[in-house]
């Protein structure tokens, strides 16, 4: 099923990426992060939890390839808001996709599995971001490079599921009994994690700033 991905600066010193030993289980979720909020945060401390991860890395994103760049904040002004969210030494905020030069997630997995081969990652990404999965670029190649876990989200649990990509890799998916074990499957793997969810969106976060009425001192 692998498909050929762009390669990116494999060698290039620009690109650091947080310290990683081979055999950890390190989970890399991806996003704008714009703003980010407790939403997030429950997220990431049950992916930690339930996948029995070493490290749990927030990828900041210069910029979401599918969606319009209007109206987002700069990059360092948003990982210095997450790191009020990643809490703890395991929760390791990075933003190396801008030195790397993609925005893409194939080609920043891709990268990852070659720079780091003896380390077990797992992409972790909401249930949202399933139901358009089969929109992103190289997405198969997504599922072939590392296990998934999909974050459950108000919603979007069944539009994720019903979605073309969850379709098409359902025979991949494990029981969510099995979720801590996921690092360490052979991809295709994924499964979707049920969790404390969170009504808060970062597009509603947006929404309520851009309407709340200016302060007049």
């Amino acid at each position: 099923m692998t498909r050929k991905i762009p390669q990116q600066s494999f060698g290039s010193l620009r690109v650091q990426p947080p310290m990683c030993l081979p055999g950890q289980r390190i989970g890399i979720m991806g996003g704008s992060c714009n703003p980010p909020h407790a939403g997030h945060r429950i997220a990431a401390e049950a992916a930690m939890k339930r996948l029995g991860l070493d490290q749990l890395w927030w990828l900041i994103t210069p910029g979401n390839p599918l969606k319009s760049h209007n109206g987002l904040s700069a990059l360092n002004g948003r990982m210095a808001s997450v790191r009020q969210f990643a809490v703890g030494p395991k929760m390791k905020v990075t933003s190396f996709e801008r030195e790397l030069g993609t925005s893409f997630t194939a080609a920043t997995l891709a990268y990852l599995k070659r720079r780091y081969p003896g380390v077990r990652f797992v992409w972790v990404m909401g249930a949202d971001n399933l139901a358009f999965f089969d929109r992103w670029q190289h997405w198969r190649s997504i599922a072939d490079l590392m296990p998934i876990a999909v974050v459950d989200r108000p919603g979007w649990r069944l539009r994720g599921l019903s979605s073309p990509a969850a379709l098409a890799l359902s025979r991949w998916r494990i029981p969510e009994s099995e979720a801590r074990g996921l690092a360490a499957r052979k991809p295709p793997a994924w499964t979707l994690l049920t969790i404390r969810l969170s009504d808060l969106s970062s597009t509603a976060l947006r929404s309520a700033a851009r309407s709340a009425p200016e302060h007049v001192s």
